[in-house]
């Protein structure tokens, strides 16, 4: 919920989601969270008030999407953590018979010329494939993150994670955990999270990682596509990054 602007960053990604046409979006979120229900749904007592002053342009910015349906499941304080869990507690409501997308909600693909990445994903993935998400960044910042290395005919290979040095690195494409899974993966996610899987189900930290079931499926014969982002990247993750997206959206709000 941290402000990109005048809007918070899930907001940002949700708005995408939405242009992309999904029309039902799982939030997880944490035991006793409001702030993402609150949100999403309606304040009688704010929509009074600006009706009552005739504040109809403001009025109109806090009504919820319409025909999009919002779901909220809770995640355990003191269960298990990663990227999968929060997934895997989706997945069990959902069901793995159609594709869906997984989108992270702390970053999202900025675009001054209406371009939708979550489209081009989603379009990617329209014969029920998997595809992922590549940002291209400056090489010589690859050693931070998880960087995508593609085969031969450029899908997805393999994660390496920081990378020693940038010529270490195999692209400059980075994982940024944005993905449109078959029923495949998706069961495969599911036994990840159950630890009944045959592959390694945890990090040495204890985390369950997303990139886990995905490198099986790989494994397994399977192919996931890798479309590389139009949009800027604004990561609000980190102060850096947070500071950054403030600056980029709030100079075009300005204008």
């Amino acid at each position: 919920m941290l402000p990109i602007a005048n809007r918070p960053i899930v907001d940002y990604v949700v708005k995408d989601c939405v242009a992309a046409g999904i029309r039902e979006i799982y939030f997880v979120v944490g035991e006793e969270s409001t702030q993402i229900r609150e949100y999403f749904g309606r304040n009688l007592k704010l929509e009074k008030y600006l009706r009552e002053r005739g504040k109809t342009d403001e009025l109109r910015e806090i009504q919820p999407l319409a025909n999009v349906k919002f779901h909220f499941i809770e995640q355990p304080a003191n269960g298990k953590y990663g990227t999968t869990i929060p997934v895997a507690l989706a997945l069990a409501k959902i069901g793995v018979k159609k594709p869906v997308a997984v989108i992270m909600g702390d970053d999202f693909l900025y675009s001054r010329e209406g371009e939708n990445d979550i489209s081009r994903l989603l379009a990617a993935a329209k014969d029920g494939e998997a595809a992922m998400l590549g940002v291209r960044i400056p090489r010589k910042d690859t050693p931070n993150y998880g960087v995508i290395a593609l085969d031969e005919k450029g899908n997805f290979a393999k994660i390496v994670e920081r990378p020693e040095t940038a010529e270490d690195a195999p692209s400059n494409l980075i994982n940024v955990s944005k993905y449109v899974l078959p029923p495949a993966v998706k069961e495969l996610i599911l036994q990840n999270a159950g630890d009944r899987a045959d592959f390694a189900t945890t990090s040495a930290s204890g985390e369950y990682y997303i990139i886990d079931p995905i490198n099986a499926f790989v494994a397994r014969g399977g192919t996931v596509k890798v479309i590389a982002n139009r949009g800027e990247y604004l990561d609000g993750g980190n102060l850096r990054g947070w500071l950054h997206a403030n600056a980029v959206v709030g100079a075009d709000l300005l204008k």
